[in-house]
């Protein structure tokens, strides 16, 4: 008998590994700037064994799992699944207009509901590999500190009864960017546009303030800061990121234009083929266009897929020390050109 199949008929949970994943709860999401823009969503999970971490996955990674598991183990007639199938939750369904964050917010509690549901199902089905893989602590996961974790709130605090006065000009306050509902007594009701004035901070994602004559606590991820509280570091809002440089030149018919782009992107990275063409495309107003690079001895490369990314960024760094960059700029370039245009390439052999 199979190990799942052994797991299924004898809903032996102490059977499973202690490092598969038993609950996901999605904490937050950060913003990711750079060749793409666009949100991750914190997750902290847990496991069998009781240890706690946090993973950072995008939309598209939830609906990649989804469609594997989904070819894997949805049955022919959801009534009467197979002892080898099991009804899947549903999953958001994707949003191609609308602001990002506000998406991104929206489906939140959807992805909370369809985690639970998922990691809620037969003990077998934990044990899949592309199940287990997704919720797999990766190195870069690990590296990375979480920005703001509102949905992972502090103790419960007593909430102050005295009511400060504040002065409209020289108090620390924030604007309210979202409208956020309290989940008990300790926190406020906020609502988009309303000012609050600033108290104390509980700890690096909390704070405490007052508006509408209410006294509570509230994510700091849900305000703008106007006036930080005094000796708070947490604030920076007029801090200029740090931003790198990529060298293009894009290549036509009527000449070669050079192009400097800024990204916030480490040197180290290493950006997928359709981040960068989708990238490259909104720099140079261009939809029918190739990416490449050139290869020792000159000649165009065309570039077609990830492995060919990386081929690229291996090359440039072997060129580091033959070629003087500043040192914000990416050791690799790109070439850009129609297409269309195959004539840009040395067919000789």
């Amino acid at each position: 008998m199979s190990l799942p199949q052994q797991l299924r008929d004898e809903s032996d949970f102490d059977q499973l590994p202690h490092n598969i994943a038993i609950s996901a709860t999605v904490a937050d999401i950060e913003e990711k700037k750079g060749f793409i823009d666009y949100f991750r969503f914190v997750i902290e999970v847990k496991t069998k064994g009781g240890s706690k971490y946090f993973i950072y996955r995008r939309y598209r990674e939830f609906f990649n799992l989804h469609q594997l598991l989904e070819s894997k183990y949805a049955p022919d007639n959801p009534e009467k699944p197979s002892p080898n199938t099991c009804v899947l939750p549903s999953l958001p369904g994707k949003v191609f207009i609308g602001n990002k964050r506000e998406i991104a917010e929206s489906r939140i509690p959807e992805l909370n509901t369809y985690l639970k549901r998922l990691l809620g199902l037969p003990t077998w089905f934990l044990l899949d590999e592309s199940l287990r893989m997704f919720f797999y602590q990766t190195d870069q996961d690990s590296q990375h500190q979480p920005r703001a974790l509102r949905r992972l709130r502090p103790p419960t605090r007593k909430v102050k009864t005295v009511k400060p006065k504040m002065d409209i000009f020289s108090s620390p306050r924030a604007e309210v960017m979202f409208d956020f509902r309290g989940n008990s007594k300790a926190e406020l009701n906020l609502k988009k546009g309303e000012v609050i004035f600033l108290l104390e901070r509980v700890n690096a994602d909390w704070l405490e303030g007052t508006v509408n004559d209410q006294t509570g606590i509230f994510p700091q991820s849900f305000v703008k800061i106007i006036k930080p509280l005094p000796d708070s570091d947490g604030e920076r809002e007029n801090d200029c990121p740090t931003y790198s440089c990529l060298r293009c030149y894009l290549l036509t018919p009527s000449g070669v234009e050079t192009r400097d782009v800024c990204v916030q992107e480490d040197l180290t990275i290493q950006p997928t083929y359709d981040d960068l063409l989708s990238y490259l495309r909104n720099v140079f107003k261009l939809d029918d266009v190739a990416l490449n690079y050139r290869d020792p001895e000159g000649d165009l490369i065309r570039i077609l897929d990830d492995e060919d990314v990386q081929l690229m960024i291996k090359e440039g760094r072997r060129q580091q020390g033959k070629v003087k960059r500043p040192v914000n700029q990416f050791p690799w370039e790109l070439h850009v050109t129609l297409a269309s245009n195959l004539s840009v390439y040395n067919t000789e052999p």
